[in-house]
């Protein structure tokens, strides 16, 4: 079964300490909330400086998908993340500022829990592509900039597909990420 997540069916909800928005793509277990996720797939907008919300035994993978990017202080170090489609990795409990380069940012971000209930085993991989490139099952794909086209259905940018037991294809025309996931066998999509 594959689960189409629009774009526009997005609301925008505020950050954990308020700092700014972000849109939920995905999360497990389904309507799971900031502190009790597995993981969860999001879309942050990022429109000031100021420090990243803390998330204990979570584990994030950063993507800047709009904008000229951030500096970063993540635990006292720090991070130029000034290349957009470039994943990046951190830890969500260490303390993390950000200062803009240039105006407002839109990042990718996905985010795992370490350990506890309802964690996964698998850490999600983050990859973003371009061209025909087959996917496995449990899979995420975010269209980040142009279209792309899984099983027969077209997407547009921040248009997402979520494929479960089924393998698939992805034609990829801009960039597009795709985030392998870790899903009880057992797991309905929606």
């Amino acid at each position: 079964m594959i689960r189409v997540l629009p774009a526009s069916a997005r609301t925008a909800v505020p950050w954990k300490n308020g700092g700014g928005v972000t849109r939920e793509i995905a999360a497990w277990p389904e309507g799971a909330g900031m502190d009790d996720f597995a993981w969860r797939v999001s879309l942050a907008e990022v429109a000031a400086d100021g420090p990243f919300s803390a998330f204990p035994d979570v584990d994030r993978t950063l993507t800047v998908v709009e904008g000229a990017g951030m500096d970063l202080t993540v635990g006292g170090e720090r991070w130029l993340v000034n290349t957009r489609y470039e994943p990046r990795d951190f830890r969500g409990d260490v303390p993390t500022d950000c200062r803009l380069l240039d105006g407002p940012v839109v990042n990718l971000n996905v985010m795992w829990c370490r350990g506890g209930a309802g964690s996964t085993t698998d850490v999600p991989t983050v990859a973003v592509v371009r061209g025909r490139l087959p996917l496995r099952t449990d899979t995420l794909v975010v269209v980040l900039d142009g279209t792309a086209e899984v099983a027969g259905l077209t997407l547009g940018p921040y248009d997402a597909v979520q494929l479960g037991a089924e393998d698939a294809v992805l034609h990829a025309r801009g960039r597009t990420a795709v985030i392998g996931l870790s899903l009880p066998a057992d797991a309905p999509l929606a």
